[in-house]
């Protein structure tokens, strides 16, 4: 079931969500506003003929940091890797769930293309993975309101929490934007 406004208060006082920073003013009637940060990577096209997932990317992508006057342009169809400006995170027993701004996918900004679930037990400063499914470049600007998380209560707490030895837990913790890491389940 998914926190509403009053629980998601009541599970950061009691300390099963970590947001920070934190803003009770960012708390929706049931999901919390997330920012967009002042980190990026982009996949530089000339470098590679073609991504081969066993392979790490980093070598073919750009880390671009930009301060918080500037602004980052999105161009159409295009994809990029951006930071989120807060650290989120949660118990064993909760889960968050990444979801859009509506006013940004009125403009064509898709935030997450598939990744967009906080496990169990990680607490990290979340990687979007953003597209502009429109026709124009779209400016983006650190600390504007990018996102939102939703948080839910699991059934029972889990056994093995992200980040528990023997699961493979590639992005736990993560401070920076992450490329990747796929190759790794390929045991290169």
């Amino acid at each position: 079931m998914i926190l509403s406004d009053k629980d998601i208060k009541k599970r950061i006082e009691a300390g099963n969500i970590l947001i920070n920073p934190y803003s009770e003013d960012m708390i929706q009637p049931a999901s919390y506003d997330l920012h967009l940060g002042n980190q990026f990577k982009i996949f530089i096209p000339h470098s590679a003929t073609v991504i081969d997932p066993k392979e790490s990317v980093s070598c073919m992508m750009d880390n671009i940091h930009i301060g918080d006057d500037d602004f980052f342009v999105l161009h159409p169809k295009c994809f990029a890797l951006a930071l989120v400006k807060e650290k989120t995170g949660v118990d064993s027993k909760h889960v968050g769930r990444l979801e859009g701004k509506s006013s940004l996918a009125r403009l064509g900004l898709i935030i997450h293309t598939t990744a967009g679930f906080l496990d169990p037990g990680n607490d990290l400063n979340l990687t979007l993975e953003l597209f502009n499914a429109s026709p124009l470049p779209i400016k983006l600007y650190p600390n504007m309101k990018v996102a939102q998380i939703a948080f839910e209560e699991i059934s029972s707490a889990c056994e093995k929490p992200y980040g528990s030895s023997g699961l493979n837990s590639k992005y736990s913790g993560d401070e920076g934007v992450q490329e990747s890491k796929m190759h790794l389940n390929f045991g290169n």
